[in-house]
């Protein structure tokens, strides 16, 4: 476990969670590689991998690995009174990135992601009190699964903010009233959750469909969509072969550039929060 030295003023953190009830829309891209961009400028991330199909978890340290992590080491134990005895040091994993750490995930997660989240009482809010203990993170990342189940909601009402990754086509742009929804109800749990923004991913210019459909999200939300959007690109893919978010594995293509792009934009979008501050910190002590 790495100690960290004492700092003179307390870090104000950032916590984002990643929603699409939609699988392939680019979530769990979007939180590895911006990881990355936001290590590069100087802050201490944490990725929270709540999807029990583990993709992040994976990208990070390969499917062997994670398959193999005891359930006591992933996420999972947060929902378990009895396996969670240890505290954050068992579940939070120091990533190949410098500055970049993980609570990672496997099936183990899958029985805790029921329906109904809100009828769970006290299990909706495991994981917001485990992030709010986390003091020395100045942003942490929630890659969330591919519906509005237990692991979502707890994501929901954990967060400061929310980005909404959106395909530009039909199948993409399906079910967002519902994640709206979703996040009104979350809101009433969680007042100071707010709409980061809606995030126009895998991006293909050349289909007329793809700008059309951005055109039209454009129009139905205005500013809610940010400015920034990532495309369908091959580097995104061979990075994570590579176990390193694109900013550090490719850091001269066009995908390294507006994924820094979109990182910046982000933290413009979270002014006053701890990613607009406290640069150039130590490591975190909460790690493994």
């Amino acid at each position: 476990m790495v100690i960290v030295k004492d700092r003179k003023e307390p870090v104000e953190r950032t916590t984002i969670c990643v929603i699409n009830q939609k699988g392939g829309a680019g979530k769990s891209t979007s939180c590895f590689h911006l990881s990355g961009a936001f290590a590069q400028l100087g802050h201490n991330v944490l990725v929270i991998d709540a999807d029990p199909q583990g993709s992040i978890s994976q990208g990070f340290f390969g499917s062997a690995h994670v398959e193999s992590l005891a359930p006591q080491q992933t996420l999972a134990a947060l929902f378990d009174e009895d396996r969670y005895l240890a505290g954050p040091e068992l579940l939070i994993h120091r990533t190949p990135v410098e500055r970049v750490w993980l609570v990672p995930a496997n099936d183990s997660l899958s029985v805790h992601n029921c329906p109904a989240p809100a009828t769970a009482g006290l299990k909706q809010f495991v994981l917001r009190e485990f992030v709010r203990g986390l003091v020395e993170f100045d942003l942490v990342l929630i890659d969330c699964p591919p519906n509005l189940y237990q692991c979502s909601w707890n994501g929901l009402l954990a967060a400061d903010a929310v980005m909404i990754p959106v395909p530009p086509e039909d199948f993409g742009t399906q079910g967002l009233r519902v994640v709206h929804q979703a996040i009104t109800e979350a809101q009433t749990l969680n007042p100071v959750l707010a709409v980061l923004g809606h995030l126009i991913s895998r991006y293909d210019r050349r289909l007329l469909v793809h700008r059309t459909y951005a055109d039209k999200l454009r129009q139905l939300y205005g500013p809610s969509v940010l400015a920034t959007v990532i495309p369908e690109a091959v580097a995104f893919k061979m990075a994570v072969t590579c176990r390193q978010p694109v900013t550090l594995s490719h850091p001269r293509s066009t995908a390294a550039g507006l994924t820094s792009l979109l990182a910046r934009e982000i933290l413009a979008r979270t002014e006053g929060k701890s990613a607009q501050r406290h640069l150039g910190k130590s490591a975190p002590r909460h790690v493994a």
